[in-house]
């Protein structure tokens, strides 16, 4: 029996083994995933390229397009067929327009993958509201610009109905994707702010972890 004992008494935690309790091993899992520090390189990335391209749409619909609506129509074509033809040649603002989209889904998934959903969900609100923006510009902008580059040169033009298209239709679409950029800014904003704060107590978890041995 005396043997019994001391094999069960071999047995038990020596003093100073302290199991870590669930939820500080998903806060540890959480702050050495590896996808969770790419998450918050893309977070912020996304984050920088999306304000630029709401900047950019912003003063279009404020300053740019009010500007030239109060031009004559020659003025008014000439100026957008070369902010077109400028816009459309500059690969970098391809590259933040367009990249802004693959970015986010990433650190959505990242984000999802490291334990951290509160982020990944509104990094995904700002997924879908910026697909709109893009949907928008492909389906009212895009072609609106085409027309007016099909028109030809402004000097010999005698019909300038498509000007009246463009300080509606053109204009309104504009609005309203600037407006889902913004939108879309503010999730990524929340977005990341919670990958910080998510980070931060982690960390924090795991310094007192570590205090504690």
């Amino acid at each position: 029996m005396r043997t019994d004992s001391s094999s069960r008494r071999n047995e038990l935690p020596t003093s100073g083994a302290h199991p870590e309790p669930p939820e500080q091993q998903n806060s540890t899992a959480k702050r050495t995933h590896p996808s969770g520090t790419v998450a918050g390189v893309l977070l912020m990335i996304s984050t920088v390229a999306l304000g630029l391209t709401a900047g950019l749409l912003f003063t279009f619909g404020m300053a740019v397009m009010p500007g030239l609506a109060a031009t004559d129509d020659h003025t008014y074509v000439t100026a957008m067929q070369s902010f077109n033809d400028t816009i459309q040649s500059n690969w970098a603002l391809a590259v933040l327009f367009v990249g802004v989209l693959p970015a986010t889904v990433a650190a959505a998934v990242l984000d999802y993958r490291s334990g951290r959903g509160a982020a990944a969900r509104w990094a995904a609100y700002a997924t879908v509201l910026y697909l709109v923006a893009l949907l928008v510009t492909a389906g009212f902008n895009i072609p609106m610009n085409s027309d007016l580059a099909a028109a030809g040169n402004p000097s010999t033009m005698t019909d300038f109905a498509i000007v009246d298209r463009f300080k509606t239709s053109w204009v309104a679409a504009n609005a309203l994707r600037a407006a889902l950029c913004a939108v879309a800014l503010g999730c990524l904003t929340r977005a990341l702010v919670l990958h910080g704060r998510s980070t931060a107590t982690t960390g924090r978890v795991e310094g007192s972890r570590q205090t504690d041995r």
